[in-house]
């Protein structure tokens, strides 16, 4: 993989370390029943989403588009859209689908993890941009909209032509490592005690 995409900083030694640890880790993914066949399905999940990225993610932008409170995360207090911002986001989400579908989920991962989270928040949400866009993504709709991303990727695994029970393997193991990954990114949102 290319690690030059503007803003992109996976395995960067400056991050801070991911407070959340491997062990941690372990659990959450029995916490959503993620085990080694779901992992291997979710590589071949990755084969299909990764050449495809591109309309992967312009199919999540156009539900961020549709509903204005989503599209301000991209816009300034007085709602002017920073495209360049918008621009560079939609390129770190395509490259999340590689990260969560190839990349060991190591220290590294865990850490890149976190800094995700933070982007969404005060604490380093337009940093990495210098973006003019609101300073807070609140943590009820990055929640929220894990739903749409699960349900916008089976299309594409659907249109590969694999089998259903396949798809539907596939497709669970999405859902499971979204939603893990999501679980992840609320942790800069939350004080120790309450995750």
């Amino acid at each position: 993989m290319d690690d030059t995409l503007s803003g992109y900083a996976y395995g960067d030694p400056s991050l801070p370390p991911s407070p959340v640890t491997i062990e941690d880790l372990a659990r959450l993914k029995q916490a959503v029943g993620l085990d080694d066949e779901d992992m291997a399905a979710l590589r071949r999940a990755g084969r299909i989403l990764s050449p495809r990225a591109d309309v992967v993610v312009d199919s999540w932008r156009q539900a961020v588009a549709a509903v204005p409170h989503l599209l301000a995360a991209y816009a300034s207090a007085e709602g002017v859209i920073d495209d360049r911002y918008r621009v560079r986001v939609r390129e770190r989400f395509k490259r999340w689908i590689d990260d969560l579908c190839f990349r060991p989920w190591d220290q590294p991962w865990l850490d890149y993890q976190h800094e995700i989270g933070a982007r969404h928040t005060h604490l380093a949400k337009n940093k990495a941009d210098a973006a003019a866009a609101v300073g807070h993504i609140p943590l009820r709709y990055l929640i929220a909209f894990t739903a749409v991303v699960n349900d916008r990727v089976k299309p594409f695994l659907v249109e590969s032509g694999a089998a259903a029970e396949e798809v539907e393997a596939m497709h669970r193991a999405w859902c499971k490592a979204a939603l893990l990954s999501v679980t992840l990114w609320t942790r800069p949102y939350v004080a120790d005690s309450a995750w």
